[in-house]
């Protein structure tokens, strides 16, 4: 597989032609101009919608429909777009509150969004499709995966990004055999997807090319991306972990350190084959619970039950294989996400020696 390793992509300049704006002289020209006054026969003025700012002063009779009928179907219209009010939630469980008078935070809505995107978990379920690829293996996929974290780097990409191209290529590997040529390709692809679709200035084509070494061509890249989006059936809003993760942070008020280390360990998970099946509410449930243990910061509380729906019994086995992989021993070839979280802007939570599994054990006994 041909990467390139260590060069920052060149995004190239192209040029936005201007518009010619050639302006209309002279139109009217000698044109007699029609008067509008009703008494040259002209129409009486009016207002569309006879006139908005007096709408609540003027009574509209539409035949054949009674006017109690039009109140009732009025008050139903009110009713299905009023919000859910803050009573609907616990006092001790309501995280939104402090946001109330942000819009921007949807704090009506961010408990029912984060329900339906759980919800929508369960259109995304993937099941280890390796048997399907007789090209590839989980050590190639690592190595896709160990180089994506590079190319988010270099991009300066949001997480978000990552995640969601390491789903979509998942989604695609279960649908479409991939020659191992080719996975680079589709791993590029991907995260082009991803950037357009969570990105404010994605990455161009170009960048892209550049990254794979111009081993593809354009023409091959464009239609990888057909490809996908066409398997995908164009449904790539897959919800990721890396969102489950800072909304069960907030409950807890976690730290940065912390929630930096749950991070580690969610994005560490990306590499693992055994753990492509988890459902990604249930994985950053696992991943916060042991970077709690591990920081000594307490259990699997009742606003953590009540926000993500899982109790410790249900992370149970997920937190065991996360655990497991992350104590055995490190590939060096595959270092792109440890030395990430090495560097002091992620307070280098990488260095932390892993918990126990006997404190753990104890911790999920509880």
């Amino acid at each position: 597989m041909p990467v390139s390793r260590g060069k920052k992509a060149v995004t190239a300049g192209n040029k936005i032609p201007k518009l010619s704006t050639t302006a209309t002289e002279n139109q009217e020209g000698s044109q007699v101009k029609r008067s509008s006054s009703p008494s040259h026969g002209a129409p009486k003025k009016r207002t569309a919608f006879i006139d908005i700012t007096n709408a609540h002063k003027v009574q509209i009779s539409i035949p054949g429909r009674k006017k109690k009928q039009t109140k009732k179907a009025s008050s139903n219209l009110s009713s299905l777009f009023k919000p859910s009010p803050f009573l609907q939630i616990p006092e001790e469980f309501n995280i939104d509150s402090v946001n109330s008078e942000d819009c921007y935070m949807c704090p009506e809505y961010a408990k029912e969004i984060f329900d339906y995107l759980k919800q929508r978990e369960e259109n995304f379920v993937l099941s280890n499709y390796m048997h399907m690829q007789p090209s590839l293996n989980p050590e190639m996929r690592a190595i896709l995966i160990d180089w994506l974290v590079e190319v988010q780097e270099n991009f300066e990409l949001y997480h978000e990004t990552l995640y969601l191209a390491v789903k979509m290529t998942d989604h695609y590997l279960s649908k479409t055999p991939v020659h191992r040529e080719m996975l680079q390709l589709v791993g590029s692809t991907a995260m082009l997807i991803a950037s357009k679709f969570e990105e404010r200035s994605p990455p161009c084509v170009d960048d892209f090319l550049y990254i794979c070494d111009d081993a593809y061509k354009k023409e091959e890249l464009i239609s990888t991306e057909a490809s996908i989006l066409q398997t995908l059936s164009f449904d790539i809003n897959i919800p990721i972990p890396y969102r489950f993760l800072r909304r069960y942070a907030k409950c807890v008020n976690a730290a940065m350190d912390t929630l930096t280390l749950a991070r580690y360990y969610c994005e560490m998970s990306l590499m693992d084959m055994e753990l492509v099946p988890e459902r990604g509410s249930l994985l950053a449930s696992a991943c916060l619970l042991m970077a709690l243990v591990t920081k000594d910061l307490g259990r699997w509380s009742p606003i953590l039950q009540f926000h993500s729906g899982y109790q410790t019994s249900d992370l149970a086995p997920t937190v065991r294989n996360l655990h497991a992989m992350l104590s055995a021993p490190a590939d060096d070839k595959l270092r792109a996400i440890r030395n990430k979280y090495s560097h002091k802007v992620f307070f280098e939570v990488a260095s932390l020696p892993l918990v126990s599994l006997d404190i753990l054990e104890n911790a999920l006994s509880q």
